[in-house]
């Protein structure tokens, strides 16, 4: 063969390769036509407001390439504390309530804000785990979704603070995150925080080891749990995202688990963050 042939034969040859796989990519990633986001707390409100920005800016590239994205945010309450002058978290109900009307107000003003800059419109969608858990709203919420969706309208999704009480909270946006990856049978869940990936114990501690992938098998037993996000204002921690991440896996959809910085990457398909592996699909329809 010729050297023109080889090259040739070379080039058609990463041509019919699939450009995951050339590049290194995840190829699910790049598959995927509808994507749940989730960021909590610490990475929207208070010094890291600013964060709100570059997280637009990589949803809207998703969005751009046609993929249906939804967004799950926390940070309602921690918004508000500046607002309505409180010294940290309330912990009492009423407060917490109070604080989630006037703090999603806000947070939605902010995110609609910088989505203007794309001609996007967010809507709002706000859940209690009831609307979940029974199969009438549970259906009018998956055909909202859909309808959101199919009007190419960026869903931002919240647990219903001003009405949930503590008996019937989700207790953290990681499991709400899940559960809508669940219902919108999304071809793949970002959960965000603090930290660039899932550790074998807290990553300031010595011997912290980088976990790459999970095996959908893998009950990460071994996993010394620390605290994955910054303290004060938001629920969950390095548990609660494992919990949503494997909840998801097993019901088919595949998580990365990175940090909020790592947004832009993790959507394009970079190999950031944990990767954890999905199960056979398992599909919920609508009530």
């Amino acid at each position: 063969m010729t050297d023109t042939a080889e090259q040739t034969a070379a080039a058609a040859e990463r041509a019919a390769a699939p450009q995951g796989a050339a590049s290194g990519l995840r190829e699910p990633v790049l598959a995927a036509k509808r994507v749940v986001v989730k960021v909590g707390s610490s990475s929207v409100s208070g010094e890291n407001s600013g964060q709100i920005e570059p997280l637009v800016d990589a949803l809207s590239a998703l969005h751009a390439r046609g993929v249906q994205v939804i967004l799950v945010s926390s940070g309602a309450i921690a918004t508000a504390i500046p607002f309505l002058d409180l010294d940290g978290r309330p912990t009492d109900l009423a407060t917490q309530q109070a604080a989630a009307a006037v703090g999603q107000n806000v947070l939605m003003w902010r995110y609609q804000t910088s989505l203007d800059r794309y001609r996007i419109l967010a809507g709002q969608v706000l859940l209690t785990a009831g609307d979940l858990e029974n199969a009438t709203p549970r259906g009018n919420a998956q055909r909202a979704m859909e309808r959101l969706l199919g009007l190419r309208i960026l869903p931002i999704v919240n647990e219903n603070d001003t009405v949930a009480t503590h008996e019937i909270r989700f207790g953290d946006n990681d499991r709400l995150a899940a559960l809508v990856a669940e219902l919108v049978n999304a071809d793949l869940l970002v959960l965000l925080s603090d930290v660039d990936a899932l550790y074998t114990r807290p990553p300031q501690e010595p011997g912290a080891e980088r976990i790459d992938v999970v095996p959908v098998t893998d009950d990460l037993s071994s996993v010394e749990l620390g605290d994955i996000g910054a303290a004060g204002v938001g629920t969950g921690g390095a548990g609660t995202k494992i919990q949503a991440a494997k909840l998801a896996a097993k019901s088919g959809t595949p998580v990365v688990l990175t940090s909020t910085a790592n947004v832009g990457r993790a959507l394009t398909g970079e190999s950031v963050g944990t990767w954890f592996e999905a199960g056979p699909r398992r599909t919920r329809t609508a009530g």
